[in-house]
């Protein structure tokens, strides 16, 4: 059972079974979300501990293999959720959030959506007017994609101002 101090502070072992618990649960939304469910256990370990982390640190306390840290944050990097530092004298690699995580997040959700749409209408566009059913139908479903993307956009660009507040 979970004991609390005082003011109501967790003591520190349930602090890191809730660090644990985040970083779980995040892998596997961000799996869910069709990505390596590593790439989701390294972006809340950056989120929750709000601090640098070394490219074997992050291996060695998600108990991955390097080969698995180095895909994963590729692929973080080039969605430019996190980003690469050094630390003067030090020549391992360190990653940290980018400024403009979240927003990035939002955006990338948009231009899949985007994608998603044109996939679609690019079959609407080749079905005859005859299949009026089908039509009606594809574009209905590219509609809706199209406003899931200017959604996700006035999102993104919502929380882009409220950063420079």
């Amino acid at each position: 059972m979970a004991t609390q101090g005082q003011a109501g502070m967790d003591e520190p072992d349930d602090i890191a079974q809730i660090r644990e618990d985040f970083i779980e649960r995040i892998g596997v939304m961000v799996q869910g979300e069709g990505f390596p469910r590593i790439a989701g256990r390294v972006l809340a370990t950056l989120v929750f501990d709000g601090e640098r982390a070394s490219f074997g640190d992050l291996a060695e306390n998600l108990a991955v293999s390097r080969g698995s840290i180095s895909s994963s944050v590729r692929l973080l990097e080039d969605r430019e959720i996190i980003r690469r530092v050094a630390k003067p004298g030090d020549r391992q690699d360190y990653f940290e959030m980018s400024e403009d995580a979240f927003v990035n997040l939002i955006e990338n959700s948009a231009n899949r959506a985007r994608r998603a749409g044109k996939e679609i209408a690019t079959t609407l566009n080749r079905l005859p007017q005859s299949q009026s059913g089908a039509h009606a139908r594809l574009a209905t479903y590219a509609d809706f994609y199209d406003e899931i993307a200017v959604a996700l956009s006035d999102a993104a660009e919502r929380m882009r101002h409220r950063g420079q507040a």
